[in-house]
C-alpha cells in the first residue's frame, strides 16, 4: 500500500533562560553590535544548570500530540534527532516515550547535527507511504549549552537550546511531503566537531585550556558549505518534483546564521521576505532550529493551504538535506 505522508500537528519548547549579546559581552572579548552583524543574534535560550535537555522533547512532543488530535498511544515510532543528548543510553526517544506514555511506539536517536529534522522526516516518511506505520513523532531536542567552550567567541555567540516536534502522518494524496534530499560530505567533517568517547590529537589541540568534550568549528569553511549547500539541495527537491523556486511561497532554513541564510536566498534568486527567520530570538539551537521555525511560520500564518514550502539545512558531519512540502 502507498499513502501519502505529511505533518499533522508541530510543538516546540524553549528554557526560560535569556543570554542576551551584553550578557556574552562579560563573559568573552566580543560586542552586541559585533554579533547582530555577524549572525543576526540578538538573544538565545539557554538550559538551567540542572535542567535536562530532554525535558524540553517531552515538551514539543506533548504540543504536537495536541495539534495533531493524537494521544501517546496513537504512535507508532518515537524518532528524536540530536547530537547533544543528555544519555548515550537510554536514549533520548526512550526517554521521551517513557516520559509521555507512548507505551506502544518503538523509539530511537537519531544524529545528523543540525540537518536532523530533515534526516528524521526522511525516514518518517518511507514508514508512512509503505503502511509501515501510521503516526510518528520526529522530535528534535537540543542542549547544546552544555557542549559550550563560553570562552570560545567563534561558538559561544552562536549556540542555544530548544526543542521541536512533529507529528508525521497520512494526508490525502498530493499533499505533504513531495520530495526530500539528504546527503554528506564526510571529508569535511573535520571542520566541526564533538568528541564523546575519544578524540584525536588534533582536535585536542584546536580547542581551549583543553576544553576536550565541546564543540569546535571552523567558521569560514561551514559558511561556504552551508550557503552553497542550501541552494543545490533547495534546487535538488524542487526540480524532483518539476517546480521551480517561483513555485516556492516560504523557505523556512536552519537559523545558523543570517549571513548563510541571506547568501543562500541570494543563490536562489528569491527575496529574504520568502525566507522565514527567527535567528534573533534564539540563536543557533541545532537540530531543533527547523521545526521551531516551522512551528511559528504556521503560528504566524506563514503556510497556508496549497503553499509549496521547502525546509533546509546543513550541520556537522558534514550533512545537509531539504524537504518539498505541499502545506495541507
Amino acid at each position: 500500500m502507498h499513502y501519502s505522508a505529511g505533518i499533522l500537528g508541530t510543538g516546540m519548547s524553549l528554557p526560560d533562560k535569556e543570554l542576551t549579546n551584553f550578557d556574552i559581552e562579560k563573559i568573552v572579548d566580543t560586542s552586541n553590535e559585533w554579533i547582530i552583524k555577524r549572525t543576526g543574534i540578538f538573544k538565545r535560550r539557554i538550559l538551567e544548570e540542572n535542567q535536562p535537555a530532554f525535558s524540553l522533547g517531552i515538551e514539543a512532543a506533548q504540543m504536537a500530540l495536541l495539534e495533531a488530535s493524537l494521544n501517546a498511544d496513537d504512535i507508532d515510532l518515537i524518532l528524536v534527532t540530536t547530537n547533544s543528548p543528555d544519555y548515550l543510553t537510554p536514549s533520548t526517544a526512550c526517554i521521551i516515550q517513557g516520559k509521555i506514555g507512548a507505551h506502544k511506539a518503538a523509539a530511537f536517536d537519531l544524529n545528523a547535527a543540525c540537518s536532523g529534522f530533515i534526516y528524521g522526516l526522511t525516514v518518517a516518511r518511507q514508514f508512512i507511504e509503505t503502511g509501515y506505520y501510521k503516526n510518528i513523532l520526529v522530535v528534535a531536542c537540543e542542549g547544546l549549552s552544555k557542549v559550550t567552550d563560553w570562552e570560545d567567541r567563534n561558538t559561544c555567540i552562536l549556540l542555544s537550546d530548544g526543542a521541536g516536534a512533529a507529528v508525521v502522518g497520512r494526508v490525502d494524496k498530493g499533499y505533504g511531503i513531495l520530495q526530500t534530499e539528504i546527503g554528506a560530505i564526510g571529508e569535511q567533517g573535520h571542520n566541526l566537531t564533538l568528541p564523546c568517547c575519544h578524540i584525536a590529537q588534533e582536535d585536542i589541540e584546536k580547542r581551549l585550556h583543553d576544553n576536550k568534550h565541546v564543540i569546535w568549528m571552523n567558521g569560514s569553511e561551514v559558511l561556504k558549505f552551508a550557503v552553497r549547500i542550501m541552494e543545490s539541495a533547495t534546487r535538488k527537491v524542487l526540480k524532483k518534483e518539476g517546480l521551480s523556486t517561483d513555485d516556492l511561497s516560504l523557505v523556512v532554513p536552519h537559523q545558523a546564521n543570517i549571513r548563510i541564510i541571506d547568501g543562500a536566498m541570494k543563490r536562489l534568486d528569491l527575496p529574504m521576505e520568502k525566507a522565514f527567520v527567527n535567528i534573533e530570538k534564539y540563536g543557533n539551537n541545532s537540530s531543533a532550529s527547523l521545526p521551531i521555525a516551522l512551528h511559528e511560520a504556521i503560528k504566524e500564518n506563514k503556510v497556508r493551504k496549497d503553499d509549496y514550502i521547502v525546509l533546509v539545512g546543513f550541520g556537522g558531519g558534514l550533512t545537509y538535506g531539504a524537504a518539498l512540502i505541499k502545506w495541507k
